[in-house]
């Protein structure tokens, strides 16, 4: 008997016995790394097959397959049970997939982080991968020291700013997990909130924090104190008068004090004006109902005018106070900048209000107008009705 002959009846043996089982396409094998390479593993099957993983179907991003050596052992899907060396053709990719799945799965369920790495922006937020399995973070879900702060809302310089963020990796929650859509959603934010609370018990409302101006907005400023806090200015309580735009008067950078008005969660809002002096405390000693002042209009609105009647007070002047008849526009009657005298209706500091009308401008009048506007337009059309009969009796 040849040398050939006895390995084959070996080998034959072997498979009649019970514990041997030949793997299939599909199967997913257990193996020990016999040598192991940036292109290639090789893998001892049961010391009776050997099996191979290369190229594409190598899964560096699961930890269990990124740091790979002689000696380990791991798991394999079967692609081919025999390629052209005679050996199984095997995947890792397969098998790490569907780990990196249930991680997900955990990570969701349990609300544990993920760690993910950023590959695209657009202007809704960032496209991420975790392991080899896409997700979305929504502008809305980012921390706030990674949250695009641009003035104005301009999309093109949030998109800007958002691509900086590409090859970057971040610490984020499943916030929303979809495998039959494969829609993933995650949030730094809310990682953030966790990391945040227990910081948060050493603050109070009333508390008074000395920080530096990170960004402005529209609706607002943020002021990051005690190395790593943040809060929220809103545009509302950064002075007792009338501001179009924080810009008026911060800039970033700007060190101001703030005091804590209010904790929602894990989000602190703050007031610079609440460490100012409250001019309507003063307002009643200063003005007075029936009283005639000067005001400078600051914007016209269709509801009304917002008058400056000095640096601090200002007041409204509500439509039906203007003398403005039907079809009449009140951006046409009045422009921003103009002065004019007005007399003061009401007044409420404690609620920080002062109604206005334009001074000379009556009840009566105002009822008045429309009726001598008509009975001008009747005694026109009457006017020309005698000239006509005039010219009528010319022409006999």
């Amino acid at each position: 008997m040849s040398k050939d002959q006895v390995q084959s009846g070996i080998f034959a043996d072997l498979l009649e016995k019970d514990s041997i089982h030949v793997p299939q396409v599909g199967d997913i094998v257990k193996g020990i790394i016999v040598t192991a390479s940036k292109s290639e593993v090789v893998l001892d099957i049961d010391g009776i097959l050997m099996g191979v993983v290369r190229g594409p179907e190598l899964y560096v991003e699961v930890e269990e397959y990124a740091h790979l050596k002689p000696g380990d052992q791991v798991e394999a899907a079967v692609l081919e049970t025999e390629n052209e060396e005679g050996h199984l053709e095997l995947s890792f990719r397969q098998v790490g997939q569907e780990k990196a799945w249930q991680n997900l799965r955990d990570a969701f369920k349990e609300k544990n982080t993920v760690k993910i790495r950023i590959i695209d922006a657009n202007k809704g937020g960032l496209l991420a991968r975790y392991c080899q399995i896409n997700g979305f973070l929504p502008v809305s879900q980012l921390a706030p020291e990674n949250y695009p702060r641009i003035s104005g809302g301009d999309k093109s310089k949030i998109l800007e700013k958002l691509k900086t963020f590409v090859g970057q990796d971040f610490e984020v929650n499943v916030i929303t997990l979809n495998e039959e859509e494969g829609k993933i959603i995650f949030s730094e934010k809310d990682v953030w909130n966790k990391r945040q609370k227990p910081a948060l018990d050493r603050y109070h409302i009333g508390m008074i924090v000395d920080g530096r101006i990170t960004a402005i907005t529209n609706f607002g400023v943020f002021l990051n104190f005690d190395d790593g806090m943040e809060g929220l200015i809103h545009i509302s309580e950064i002075a007792w008068q009338r501001i179009d735009s924080p810009n008026e008067l911060f800039k970033v950078g700007d060190h101001i004090k703030a005091e804590i008005v209010s904790i929602d969660g894990s989000k602190i809002f703050l007031s610079s004006k609440k460490l100012q002096k409250d001019p309507w405390q003063e307002a009643s000693a200063k003005y007075s109902v029936g009283q005639i002042v000067s005001g400078s209009i600051v914007k016209v609105n269709p509801f009304g005018l917002f008058v400056k009647l000095d640096e601090e007070i200002h007041g409204l002047a509500h439509i039906s106070q203007l003398n403005v008849v039907a079809k009449e526009k009140i951006t046409e009657m009045f422009k921003a900048g103009e002065v004019s005298d007005f007399e003061i209706v009401s007044i409420s500091p404690s609620e920080h209000r002062l109604g206005l009308k334009l001074a000379g401008t009556s009840a009566e009048q105002k009822s008045a107008a429309p009726a001598k506007k008509k009975a001008a337009k009747a005694k026109n059309v009457a006017k020309e009705e005698a000239v006509e009969e005039v010219d009528s009796e010319e022409t006999k």
